[in-house]
This record gives structure tokens, sequence and C-alpha cells, in this order.
């Protein structure tokens, strides 16, 4: 009687065991997206900061005429206007422009998706 007790017992710190095996599983997968949550959040603190350290305000100016310089190279005669602009102006700064991102910061350098969009 005492040994189906023990085998009882034994069973149930198995059953536990397999639950807090679980648990542990579940918690490392959470603080697994939080730190790349915090590593994405820090990467785009810190352009952010570089954005903001910079003393020369954006020139308007230089961005019309890059933006005319692109309209130029397709052809087209169309006037720019400051929604242009401004869309130039994010994605120089490291933001995505494009349907697919928009507002995201850009880590691998230039997207395909937000190029054709400034070139249309």
């Amino acid at each position: 009687m005492e040994k189906k007790n023990i085998f009882a017992h034994m069973q149930e710190m198995e059953a536990q065991m397999d639950e807090m095996r679980t648990t542990l599983g579940d918690w490392k997968q959470t603080v697994k997206e939080l730190m790349e949550a915090n590593q994405k959040l820090s990467l785009e603190n810190e352009q952010l900061r570089i954005i903001l350290k910079r003393e020369a305000p954006v020139d308007k100016a230089a961005l019309s005429a890059e933006a005319e310089a692109i309209l130029a190279a397709e052809g087209k005669e169309e006037v720019v206007g400051e929604g242009y602009d401004n869309l130039a102006r994010l994605y120089h700064e490291g933001f995505h422009i494009c349907n697919v991102y928009f507002g995201h910061l850009r880590t691998e350098g230039d997207c395909l998706f937000c190029l054709s969009f400034l070139n249309k």
C-alpha cells in the first residue's frame, strides 16, 4: 500500500514539474519578445536623439531641390508639394514612408518600396 502511495506522489510531482517547465518556457518567450522590443526601441530612440542633436534645422529648400531633381530625372514637369517634401524628409531621417512599413525605423538601408514611392 505504501508503494502505491509513493508512485502516486511521484506522478503528481512529475505533473507539477511538467507544468512548471511549460510556464518557464512561456516566461522565456515573453522575456525574449520584451528584449527584442527593447532593442528596437533603443535603436529608434538613438536615431531620434541624433536627429534632435542636429543644430541646423532641415533645409526645406534643399529638400525641394532634391525632390525636383528626382522628378527631372524622370522627365516630369510637376510641381512638388509640401507633402512630398515632408515624406522625403522623413525618409532621409531614417523612417519608412511606404505603405508596407510606414513610420517604422529603417534599419536595413534603403527600402525599394519607399524609393519607388518617392519616384512616383
